[in-house]
């Protein structure tokens, strides 16, 4: 009797992962541009539109005109709430009943405590990295979830989370490489278009890819001329990596990097819209130096904190990196967190007034 009650559990929980095995695999794919519209309605509620906003001192130095969607003022302070909200909000009961884990290096944890918090879901496990910013971390004890740190890098994390949900038969939310995540994000280019319809570019974080995946998806339906720019930074360049090399690399070694939430490998579903489908026109690359320099500048000249993750975008200006076709267009950025330690902070400050004496 004993036995058979162990073999029908062990039957149950196999038709469990089996079951999430293929819902998983049904989202493995960019979303529709009505999915994208039916994400809007579903976060409307819990996620409001962020501003549009021109930066003299940005387009005074990159002859351009400059405008910045503001994502690090969402609540938990990154876009990563667009993705989480609508993510679970598509949650049946019997997948919440299962309980939730995912992984993160900090911001994809904060939205899913938020979204967790504002839909009335509970049994919540997040596993971050060991090494995730104290600001995250620290932010995440506000949030009615469980937080683990495994290892070292978000990859760690993420396998960590994967054997958690094996174990236990929770449903995984992915951080990137999902339709109904992705399809959140694909809101920020739907907004964007609202507000400046004659847009000729965007520049865009990329870390896993689910933000560039989502804005590209809405943009390229809805305006195919305007240009979409990953930006990366050069210790952790895996999309311009895998196009080069034709192959998506899940997994990458990054080197150090104030960018934490861009370092580590790439999703399936932004190498098939990228490599295969030609949604995202081309992908750049910046130095630390620029990084640190873009983050002091977002202080001093628009009077705003942003994590190295979102100034990247910037950094990009700074370099010079974007191509003089676009000198004189109207470029947006999207400015994707602004969590980042106040130590980091004050020592990117103190380099920034050091160099400049």
């Amino acid at each position: 009797m004993e036995i058979r009650r162990e073999t029908r559990g062990l039957v149950f929980c196999c038709a469990l992962i089996q079951v999430d095995y293929n819902a998983r695999v049904s989202q493995l794919r960019p979303p529709s541009l009505p999915e994208i519209l039916q994400a809007r309605a579903a976060i409307r509620a819990h996620v409001f539109p962020t501003p549009l906003r021109y930066a003299s001192a940005a387009s005074a130095s990159s002859h351009s005109e400059i405008f910045l969607k503001l994502e690090n003022w969402q609540p938990t302070g990154s876009f990563k709430v667009r993705g989480a909200v609508n993510f679970l909000s598509q949650l049946s009961a019997e997948e919440k009943a299962r309980g939730l884990v995912t992984a993160s290096a900090g911001n994809h944890a904060l939205a899913v405590g938020y979204a967790a918090r504002r839909l009335g879901i509970g049994n919540v496990t997040v596993l971050v990295p060991r090494t995730a910013p104290r600001a995250k971390v620290e932010k995440l004890q506000r949030f009615p979830i469980v937080v683990r740190e495994e290892g070292e890098t978000y990859e760690d994390a993420h396998r960590a989370a994967e054997e958690f949900q094996r174990a236990n038969g929770a449903t995984f939310i992915h951080a990137y490489d999902d339709a109904r995540t992705i399809a959140g994000t694909g809101t920020i280019g739907y907004e964007i278009l609202e507000d400046l319809s004659d847009v000729d570019a965007m520049l865009v974080p990329v870390g896993g890819g689910g933000l560039i995946a989502g804005i590209a998806t809405a943009v390229k339906a809805l305006a195919p001329n305007v240009k979409i720019f990953g930006v990366q930074p050069e210790a952790s360049p895996a999309l311009r990596d895998s196009l080069r090399d034709g192959v998506c690399y899940e997994e990458y070694a990054a080197a150090p990097t104030i960018c934490d939430g861009l370092a580590g490998g790439i999703g399936q579903i932004v190498f098939e819209l990228a490599y295969k489908r030609g949604g995202i026109d081309e992908v750049l690359v910046v130095s630390e130096d620029a990084v640190k320099r873009a983050v002091a500048a977002f202080v001093r000249d628009e009077q705003m904190v942003v994590e190295g993750s979102g100034a990247v975008v910037l950094a990009a200006l700074d370099a010079d990196s974007v191509p003089r076709a676009l000198r004189g267009k109207k470029i947006a950025l999207v400015i994707s967190g602004a969590n980042i330690d106040a130590s980091r902070l004050s020592s990117i400050l103190g380099e920034s007034v050091g160099a400049s004496a």
